[in-house]
């Protein structure tokens, strides 16, 4: 009983920590969910689902994180990828705002390396791993 009070009792550190990205991931979720978007709580993440808009087909990703709020093109796509991004949410509780700077850094040292930048981040391959773990 008593690990889960401590955990009880870090929780809002961990949201003081991430709350940099989190507070640019509310300024982006604002307009999508003002345009018709949906939003919900799930495990205490922020989940915004855009309105159903072509042009966001032209986004290079179909669901992004920052700290505890995700953004997805639609439900689907957030329900297809919520273990997934929930990963980098805790990702986001470890680093705190730090990782609006560490994950394009690890993502350029991929690339400087010869890799890819993406699928080599480590904190893809640390959200990949993870989410295949939980199925």
């Amino acid at each position: 009983m008593k690990q889960r009070d401590a955990q009880a009792a870090r929780r809002p550190l961990r949201y003081l920590w991430a709350a940099p990205a989190s507070t640019i991931g509310l300024l982006l979720a604002l307009p999508l969910w003002l345009a018709g978007g949906r939003a919900q709580r799930c495990d205490g993440v922020l989940e915004v689902a855009a309105p159903p808009w072509r042009q966001l087909a032209r986004l290079p990703f179909c669901a992004i994180t920052l700290g505890h709020v995700v953004l997805g093109i639609s439900p689907a796509v957030l329900v297809h990828w919520r273990q997934h991004e929930h990963i980098h949410v805790r990702q986001y509780e470890r680093w705190g705002g730090l990782m609006l700077l560490a994950y394009p850094a690890a993502s350029l040292w991929q690339w400087l390396r010869g890799r890819r930048p993406y699928l080599d981040n480590p904190f893809e391959r640390e959200a990949r791993g993870e989410a295949a773990n939980r199925r």
